[in-house]
This record gives structure tokens, sequence and C-alpha cells, in this order.
């Protein structure tokens, strides 16, 4: 990696990952961050005490009383502008996400991309944050609806999209007129400082307040902690586990905040007899094995019908055999390391637990020997009752199971806690819609003839049940940054009451 790109980006050997408007000493201890592909560290950045996280959340609520009597359409040109500001820094942000969290170049650079586009589709939005005209039940009423700006909007993001999750937030944040408060993983915090850089110098040079983006680094929960208590954060958005959301969820709750949960997905796709079996194993290869298996979207059941079964399997296990695994900048590389030795070791983990449990592990699975925190990506014969296909092993595991009819497989595919993702691939028309219908697939996302993965940022993103119930990015998910008022002004002489009570007063 050209150290030439990390000097472009003002990232240094030591640098403070908290920003309050500047960049603060920041008095939390220091965290290194690793290049996964090779172990070897990359640059030290010091972390939030938490006098640094109360100048930060100041210094977003003064921003935010300037920026929320901004015209909107106003706040869509700074974001435009930040679009804009992507676009110049795509190869360099890119290549940092490779170094830091091991994605190959390509999904990397679709990542920034994802900010990108994420910025195009604001900046319309800002043009667009309307509410409705009702119609009123009184003579000489107009009833009506509109949207105001929420506040400081906390964003706790991941480390598999380092950057692109905080762009659904941040950009549709800005557009509604929020401050926003960022805290990155641990496991990413010199795409964070990258990003934020970009960020702050292109909403400055539009004359946004330097504090309308706030960054809060530190070593672990504990910043997460802090914007689930606290009162002045009206909305925390958090990308994690089920257990992060759990823990976090009841503590905002508790204070009557908002929150918009992004939490864990054992996604499954389900192959019938009809399909296109050559698009059917494409679009399985990449779900399940893309970005090593580390997406929220990640494909982790395959539910085949017994009838075609063993045919794709023996297909699928040889497509699994060709993929190349390697550094990830590399060319031809598809499969590149694991975020972490942990990671590493509860893949291997898992793995063991599928055989103790009569799973048959079919090709992959072992450790390479190199340095970095490589598995190859692994295919592991399954049943449904088999506990460890029940959890999320964030890896490239994929489980498959058979079934011998399309509503034996939608229950196979639904019997899990988490609701994220959902796929089938079939040329029957009734199936499709079966798996559409309110008795078919009980996620967020269904996919119909592709992966679980790859999802495009003008539909809403987010799942049911253990996985939270947020939606982020697009559609109308503007609406969760923003507080919603009913209005009612009456233009008459009378005052006629509603439902028709009278009350008459002489």
């Amino acid at each position: 990696m050209d150290a030439a790109t990390l000097d472009r980006l003002g990232i240094r050997a030591s640098q403070s990952g908290v920003f309050a408007g500047s960049w603060l000493e920041a008095g939390g201890g220091e965290i290194v961050s690793l290049n996964p592909a090779t172990g070897e560290p990359l640059a030290r950045v010091r972390t939030a005490a938490r006098t640094d996280y109360e100048r930060v959340i100041a210094c977003a609520q003064e921003a935010f009383a300037a920026w929320r009597l901004t015209p909107a359409p106003v706040r869509g040109e700074a974001v435009r502008r930040l679009g804009q500001a992507l676009r110049e820094r795509k190869q360099d942000l890119a290549a940092l996400i490779t170094l830091e969290v091991g994605k190959i170049r390509s999904e990397s650079e679709g990542e920034v991309q994802e900010m990108i586009d994420m910025c195009d589709f604001a900046t319309g939005l800002s043009r667009q944050l309307h509410g409705l005209t009702i119609a009123s039940e009184r003579p000489d009423h107009r009833l009506f609806e509109q949207w105001h700006p929420l506040g400081p909007v906390g964003v706790i993001t991941a480390f598999n999209f380092p950057s692109a999750v905080w762009s659904w937030n941040a950009a549709l944040a800005l557009v509604c007129g929020d401050a926003v408060v960022w805290k990155p993983s641990p496991r990413a915090p010199l795409t964070a400082i990258a990003v934020q850089r970009v960020a702050v110098e292109a909403l400055a040079a539009c004359g946004a307040p330097r504090g309308l983006l706030g960054l809060i680094v530190d070593r672990d929960a504990e910043a997460g902690r802090w914007l689930a208590e606290d009162r002045r954060v009206p909305l925390v958005s958090a990308t994690g586990s089920c257990a992060m959301g759990r823990a976090l969820a009841p503590t905002v709750a508790a204070r009557l905040g908002r929150t918009l949960l992004e939490l864990g997905g054992n996604n499954a796709m389900i192959v019938m007899p009809s399909a296109d079996l050559e698009l059917a194993l494409r679009a399985v290869v990449f779900a399940a094995v893309g970005t090593a298996g580390q997406r929220c979207t990640t494909l982790r059941r395959l539910i085949l019908h017994e009838r075609i079964a063993d045919d794709f399997l023996a297909r699928l296990v040889a497509a699994y055999q060709s993929l190349t695994i390697g550094n990830p900048w590399e060319d031809g590389v598809l499969v590149g390391p694991l975020i972490s030795a942990e990671a590493r070791e509860r893949t291997l983990a898992a793995l063991d637990a599928a055989r103790a449990q009569g799973g048959e592990v079919l090709c992959g699975g072992r450790a390479p020997d190199r340095p970095g925190f490589f598995v190859e990506p692994a295919i592991v014969h399954a049943r449904p009752d088999m506990p460890i296909v029940a959890q999320e092993t964030f890896a490239p595991i994929l489980y498959v199971l058979t079934s011998r009819s399309l509503d034996e497989a939608i229950e196979i595919h639904n019997a899990v806690d988490q609701g994220l993702s959902s796929a089938i691939c079939t040329d029957s028309v009734r199936e499709a819609e079966r798996f559409l219908s309110a008795a078919g697939s009980d996620c967020g996302i269904v996919n119909v003839n592709m992966g679980t993965s790859g999802a495009e940022i003008g539909g809403a993103f987010g799942g049911e049940k253990d996985t939270g119930g947020g939606r982020e990015a697009g559609s109308d998910a503007w609406k969760a940054y923003m507080r919603r008022q009913t209005c009612t002004i009456n233009y008459g002489r009378d005052l006629p009451l509603a439902q028709g009570v009278r009350f008459d007063v002489r």
C-alpha cells in the first residue's frame, strides 16, 4: 500500500480520534489499527475521554441550533458538495478501507460509491421533505402536517461497512437539519478519521457550522453507552450485533428516546427446481463469500429443494474450490481476511460445533498458514435443528439444508430469530409471489433471483425480529431523523369542536 495514500488522507503514525469543531487532544488512551491481511499495525489513534465526549455533544448542540434554521435546499447543496468531495477522494478512501478492514478493492470502491450515491439521494430529498394536507371535518379549518429537524443524532457503526453506514445516516440527517455525532468501530478508526476530514472540509467550504459533524473514537462500547444515556441525543442509530442492540435499546427507551437498530442477520436463500441454476449458483457464491462473510446480509443458510440438491451442491463445492484467497489489494483476489484473530477463532469454533452437532464440512474451513486473519470459506451440510445453524457467525460459513416443498422451505427459512434479508431463486411466478406474500419471508428485505446482499440505497434498508426493526437509506427512512407536527388552522369566526362535541359557555 502506497504510504502517499495515507498521507493524502491526513493519516499519521498517531492522531486524535475526536472531533468537536476541531481535532481535540483526546484523553482516553490509544488504540492501534491493524491490517487484517498481515496482522501488522497501521497507526495509533487517541480515543475519547468523557470530557471529550461532552465537548463533542456541546458543539453538536450549538451547530444544530443554527443548522435547523438553514433552508433545506441549502442543506442539500452542502451534502451535494460532500458527495463531490468523496468522488474526488474515492480511490484513496477505497484503498484505506481495503487496508484497514480487508475488503477486496472492488468492494471498497463500491462502499465509497455508496456514500456518493447517498449524497446524491439526499440532495434531491432536500426539496421533498413534505407533509400532508388532510381534509378537516370542521368548516373553515385547515389540517396538515409538517416535519422539523430533530436534534443531534448519534450514529454507531460497525467495522464491516466503516463508511457507508455512516453516510446512510449522516446524509439524511444533514438534509433533515440535524447534527451528527459518529461513534465508529474501534476496528476501523482510520477510515472514520479520513471520512471525517473530507466531510468537515466540504461542509466548511459551504459555510456550515464546523461542529455539525462530531467524531468519537473509543476503545470499546463506552461512548455508545454515553450516547444511549444522553437526553441531548434524541435518536441513536446503531448498527451491530443483536447483543449490542439488546444492551443499547433499553437504555435509550428508559429516557424515552428513539433508536434505529440494524442488528444481526441469519439470512437464507431458497433454490427451487424451476430456478435458473447457473444464475442461482453465481448469486449464492457472492452472497455467501463477499466481504469474507462479514456482511449483515451475508447468505448463511442455503435451502435446496431435494430434487436439485445433490447436483447443485456439487457445483457449489467446485465453485468454492476455485476461489482465490489472498491480500485484498491484489488483482484477482475474491476473499480477503476476517477482521481479527478473535473473528478467526470464532469461525473455527463454529465449525467445530457444527461437526459436533452432526454437520459435515464439505469444503474449506481451514486457517491458511500465512500472516493475517484468513479462513477458507466453508460449506457445511447441516440440519435445520442444529443449534449452530440458528446462530449468526460473522464469517464465510454456509449451512446447506434441504426441503421437500416450498412450504417446508419457508418454514425452515423463518425459523430463526433474525429477520434481515432473504432470497428465492425460481422461475415460477406462483413460487415467487408466495415468498413475497404475508405467508412468505418474514424479513425486511426479500429478493427474487438474486442473492441476499448488495442492497441499493434507493430502498429502505433494515429487518424485523431480532434485527431490530430499523430502516436506513432510501424510501421514507428520512422520517426517523425528523419530528412530525400535526397542525390545524382555524380561519373562520366560529369554534366548532371535532367529533361534534358541544361545549357552550354562556
